[in-house]
């Protein structure tokens, strides 16, 4: 019998992002759910009735919540293809500290896109570059964080690539001339199908983003 798989999604959400590549690159095929969080689902209160919030990985019937647990377990239930964590327990656990730290130290933070007025911004971008510049010397030289092909932490980075365009707008600096291996890195993940269709451009967030402002009334 074939596998049940539903995820319940909100396409702008860097969480759900992760999950959504997490999938394409397991070849998983699942049906998406886009949720208007304005108006939650049924479904949704069942399947999380802790956070109540999205993304929830519901497989046959089961849900699985928080986005890095949920790509951690769909690298281990569909291990048909090439695991996205490591296999050596030191470099496991070095990986879900960076993820970690892109959570609290990037993605956590970027409700200040839509709140923060923009010399606010300004100021919060120094914090940004200084993560960005952490991010970019565990990079190295390599082609990706997981080594020759896309890992772990790479599915838990990936988000970021979209708010590339608001934060050098309202930073007044350029990703590629500050960054270029995060630069270079980000060009050569979205080059693969199961990045660029999973995570929405920048064009289309940062317009999303612009449209929220507005409607806060933040300037």
């Amino acid at each position: 019998m074939a596998d049940e798989v539903v995820l319940l999604d909100r396409w702008p959400s860097p969480y759900c992002m992760r999950v959504r590549i997490a999938l394409a690159l397991k070849g998983v095929i699942c049906e998406i759910k886009d949720e208007d969080l304005s108006n939650k689902s049924t479904l949704l209160l069942q399947m999380n009735p802790v956070h109540k919030k999205v993304p929830v990985l519901i497989h046959n019937g089961k849900p699985i919540c928080e986005s890095l647990i949920i790509v951690e377990y769909i690298d281990q239930v569909w291990n048909d293809k090439p695991s996205l964590l490591p296999s050596d327990p030191y470099q496991r656990a070095h990986a879900k500290f960076w993820a970690d730290f892109s959570d609290k130290m990037i993605l956590n933070k970027s409700v200040s896109l839509l709140t923060s007025k923009r010399k606010e911004l300004e100021v919060t971008t120094k914090e940004f570059k200084e993560n960005l510049k952490l991010l970019e010397e565990q990079l190295g030289d390599k082609h990706y964080f997981g080594g020759e092909e896309l890992g772990f932490l790479d599915v838990a980075l990936l988000p970021i690539i979209t708010g590339f365009k608001i934060r050098e707008i309202y930073g007044k600096f350029k990703i590629e001339d500050e960054f270029p291996k995060l630069f270079a890195w980000a060009n050569r993940c979205l080059q693969k199908e199961s990045v660029s269709k999973s995570i929405p451009d920048q064009e289309k967030m940062y317009g999303l983003i612009v449209e929220m402002r507005n409607k806060f009334g933040v300037e």
